[in-house]
């Protein structure tokens, strides 16, 4: 089981694949500088990631959920971070409730504008004559190195408001170098730092807020989706740790004289366990996504059972394909545990996702709150 994308549609068979391999002979340069390198972002942009979302109405090429995650799987199985990143090509899901007149200036030049985002802790910002004057530091900005606008969380010092988005160029923000975590090392998900900036208000948006541009993907849940171009990264690092341990199958045979990986019983119901628990997971993934972008198809939007099993299928797959990865992993002896070996960094990477919030143990309290009959938490549909 190979990702099903559709490389015509990104760029080509012959360009896509050539990304992929470049992506993969460069995971230690960009491990090394913890971030993506600017001609690989700049590819992303020439094959469509960032403007895959984006309306055709500003040269977008709207494309669907499923196409999006699919393109996101597949770079993900090349290098974890590199997935990660271009996962944020689905910032027009948000940007798209800025006002209009705003909107046509983030895409007046090009539809491949690149985003990063600082959400937390939001700041407070003072009102100041149409708009807010803000300063303070931001957390986990993925991609920020590569992005030429960023937007930063604040909270209007106003009774009752909620909290907002505030999109400034990338000259008018500072980027402090200190994401230092276990996995997706080279995400860049570094923090943001400005100091008394000027905001117009028409340049800020609440996150998740109504879009102000009608499209079919703008019908489509927006923190839904947030959370399962995510998600799709697992996936991708799992299919390539099952591909990788099935490669050392015929290896070198133990100095004990036990048999070769492949032929040991242990790690053949390792792998077969292994390849069950991923390829369920992806099927009920795609199948929920698919579900819901047929109900906005149809002229509705997805009922809230459908919203939900979009973030349960999320939070499954997460857990699901960490789960294949740790096990492929353990039957790979010391060798899979070498720093160097690719399992050990798609280890560290699968499990960097489980601790996202979107994928954290809440989300099975909520999808469990809403088949009783309960509401969930805040910010979950």
């Amino acid at each position: 089981m190979h990702t099903t994308v559709d490389k015509s549609q990104w760029g080509g068979e012959a360009r896509f694949d050539a990304l992929l391999e470049a992506i993969r002979h460069r995971r230690e340069e960009f491990e090394a500088q913890r971030h993506i390198s600017q001609d690989i972002i700049e590819e992303f942009q020439a094959i469509g990631v960032y403007r895959a979302m984006v309306p055709a109405s500003y040269g977008g090429d709207e494309k669907s959920p499923a196409e999006f995650l699919k393109m996101v799987e597949a770079i993900s199985a090349a290098d974890g971070s590199a997935g990660w990143v271009a996962s944020f090509g689905m910032n027009p899901a948000y940007l798209a409730a800025l006002p209009e007149e705003t909107l046509a200036q983030v895409w007046r030049d090009s539809p491949d504008v690149v985003f990063a985002g600082g959400i937390f802790p939001p700041q407070p910002a003072e009102r100041v004559d149409r708009g807010f004057r803000i300063s303070g530091r931001w957390k986990f900005a993925s991609g920020c190195m590569g992005a030429s606008l960023c937007g930063v969380g604040i909270l209007p010092e106003e009774e009752g408001a909620l909290p907002r988005m505030a999109v400034l160029p990338r000259d008018q923000v500072a980027i402090d170098p200190t994401w230092d975590m276990l996995g997706m090392v080279a995400t860049g998900s570094h923090d943001l730092v400005v100091e008394d900036a000027y905001v117009p208000e028409t340049w800020t948006f609440v996150r998740g807020g109504k879009p102000t541009v009608d499209a079919p993907f703008f019908r489509y849940p927006s923190l839904s989706f947030a959370a399962q171009v995510l998600a799709v990264t697992t996936l991708g690092l799992a299919r390539e740790a099952l591909d990788v341990v099935r490669a050392m199958a015929g290896g070198r045979k133990s100095v004990t004289g036990a048999p070769k990986l492949g032929e040991r019983e242990y790690a053949q119901i390792a792998l077969g366990k292994a390849e069950a628990r991923v390829r369920a997971a992806r099927a009920f993934f795609y199948d929920s996504t698919e579900a819901a972008w047929a109900a906005i198809e149809a002229g509705g939007e997805p009922s809230r059972e459908q919203v939900n099993l979009l973030r349960l299928s999320t939070t499954h797959l997460t857990q699901e394909c960490a789960e294949a990865v740790r096990d492929v992993y353990r039957v790979s002896g010391m060798t899979g545990a070498d720093n160097g070996h690719p399992l050990s960094r798609i280890l560290r990477d699968s499990q960097l996702c489980t601790q996202h919030a979107f994928m954290g143990e809440i989300t099975w309290k909520n999808a469990g709150a809403i088949f009783f009959g309960h509401d969930p938490l805040p910010g979950y549909l």
